[in-house]
């Protein structure tokens, strides 16, 4: 029985598939259009990009965590394009200072590439306006608040009901 040689991603972790679907080369060209790295001599758009990447999939809430997780995994980075974990203070540094722009590029760039495989028309005539997004930290700020909505009806509810029978 011989070996199926057509399945390439078995053993592979998600991260590692997902950035697999990234020219590589498209990506250096992106970097050199924006002049992203000008200002960053450590901490460079792709392992920016790989350490968003990670702490999306890792679920992480605090740049502390994504840092720490990937020092956990420190002997499987070149697995990932990094040499080493990025420092605490130089990725958050990258994430408050490194202009959008190349990461608008880069998602207009693989918009493009996949088009194909996206459902329906939705990138057709999408711009950068018509993209909403909410990061998931701002969330985590109102959990505290938000703990009682839906609980208030229902309790409401279950007073009613004891009240009638």
């Amino acid at each position: 029985m011989s070996k199926n040689t057509e399945i390439k991603l078995v053993g592979q972790p998600i991260i590692k598939q997902v950035l697999n679907l990234i020219d590589r080369a498209g990506f250096n060209r992106l970097v050199a259009e924006n002049n992203s790295d000008r200002y960053y001599k450590s901490f460079k758009c792709w392992p920016h990009f790989v350490t968003m990447m990670f702490g999306i999939f890792s679920r992480c809430d605090s740049m502390a965590e994504v840092c720490e997780g990937l020092r956990a995994m420190q002997g499987k980075l070149s697995h990932l394009g990094l040499e080493k974990s990025p420092a605490k203070s130089s990725a958050g540094d990258g994430l408050r200072n490194r202009d959008s722009v190349f990461f608008e590029s880069l998602y207009y760039d693989l918009t493009k590439r996949y088009h194909s495989f996206l459902s329906d028309s939705r990138t057709c005539g999408l711009t950068i306006k018509d993209l909403f997004i909410v990061d998931s930290t701002t969330i985590r700020l109102f959990t505290d608040i938000l703990k009682g909505v839906g609980r208030i009806k229902s309790t409401y509810a279950h007073r009613c009901k004891s009240i009638n029978s």
